[in-house]
């Protein structure tokens, strides 16, 4: 099955045996009744398993072409989940350039249980080797990052873990299933902020991790269970219904992003624009290899450089919405430095290229005149 059906037809699971609805219903149970003791349907209490939630798992791992997904509460909850398969003394290599709340996670709650973390520039793959030593257990990828747009190479960070006995995870968020799949390139696992793209419409929170192994599959599903971080029905539902567009909806959003950064280059009034997109880029050649297109994700700093400028061109946005979050069908405006990487030190931040002058665009899915002329208004 082509992916663009995947996304409508994607999961192959028949919740509705009974009246064969076309759409999944919303089981809005939190229990469900035995016949004896242990003898049941598939289903016994709602935070180790619920229907609408299996489709969404089910749906999801397709999209990935992976056996195995699970839905938790947030991004965040998902991230959490990966991070309890480790142990104190347990180390991690993780991108040096990522979204300041996993930052955060990392720093401020599991480094104090006794995982070290190692933030390393993974644009050169083989940089990551000498990191690993006996105590390393999980690399973790983002790719693209947020919010610099650099590109790692996947497969070959995936030869590298193989070979050490480590586990690669990777978060797709930016990229999602339709531009790239991490599972097929080497990964362990991959994750989502499936309030991002997969839902499309800033209307739900919730987080996914998808793997092929039924080892660590199960591992996972008792951390799942355990740790009861698990979304409701409605969230899933409303996932569910936003990932039938995903395919549409990434196209357009490819394409209106490319206008955006071209057109972002060409002002005067920027300086620097980040974008996988250009040749130029440092590693334009990776995104050319592991992804389909170049996403809707775009950032740059202004030509003054200083946070006052960057506030007056967001602040004066009109079509363009400031606010956190990515990944909508309307076009959002962000600050990372006081915004969704203020947790990161300031000196941290800035050796990653998050200055004060830089500003995120998640460009949406209008009419790209409005968005272009949005865009020079506010910066002229």
């Amino acid at each position: 099955m082509k992916f663009n059906t995947k996304t409508i037809h994607g999961g192959d699971f028949e919740v509705d045996p009974a009246y064969n609805s076309v759409m999944p219903p919303v089981y809005f149970t939190s229990t469900y009744k035995q016949k004896s003791p242990g003898d049941h349907k598939g289903f016994e209490y709602s935070r180790s398993g619920n229907p609408t939630r299996l489709a969404f798992e089910k749906t999801l791992a397709s999209l990935e072409n992976g056996n195995h997904g699970f839905a938790f509460g947030s991004g965040i909850a998902a991230i959490d989940a990966v991070l309890k398969l480790l142990k104190p003394g347990d180390e991690v290599i993780s991108t040096g350039d990522l979204y300041g709340g996993s930052y955060r996670l990392f720093t401020k709650i599991y480094q104090d249980f006794g995982i070290k973390f190692h933030f390393v520039d993974m644009s050169q793959a083989s940089t990551i080797e000498s990191y690993v030593n006996e105590q390393t257990k999980l690399v973790w990828v983002e790719t693209p990052t947020n919010p610099m747009m650099n590109l790692i190479d996947i497969e070959a960070v995936g030869q590298l873990t193989q070979k050490c006995n480590l586990l690669l995870a990777v978060d797709n968020t930016f990229a999602t299933p339709y531009l790239q799949r991490p599972l097929e390139l080497g990964a362990d696992i991959v994750m989502h902020s499936a309030t991002k793209y997969l839902g499309g419409h800033s209307d739900v929170v919730m987080g996914s991790l998808i793997v092929n192994d039924k080892e660590l599959a199960d591992r996972l599903y008792f951390i799942q269970k355990a740790s009861g971080a698990v979304p409701g029905p409605m969230d899933c539902f409303l996932v569910m219904r936003g990932i039938k567009t995903l395919h549409v909806r990434m196209q357009r959003h490819c394409e209106n992003g490319k206008a955006v950064a071209h057109a972002l280059r060409k002002n005067p009034h920027v300086d620097k624009v980040y974008w996988p997109g250009f040749e130029d880029h440092p590693n334009y050649e990776i995104a050319q290899k592991q992804m389909s297109d170049f996403g809707g994700m775009v950032s740059f700093t202004t030509k003054e450089g200083n946070l006052e400028s960057a506030k007056k061109v967001v602040e004066r946005l009109k079509v363009f919405t400031l606010a956190e979050s990515l990944g909508g069908v309307e076009s959002l405006a962000g600050h990372p430095a006081t915004m969704t990487h203020a947790s990161i030190p300031k000196e941290e931040r800035e050796k990653t290229g998050v200055v004060d002058s830089l500003i995120r665009l998640s460009v949406g899915i209008e009419d790209i005149d409005d968005l272009l002329g949005d865009l020079e208004q506010a910066l002229t």
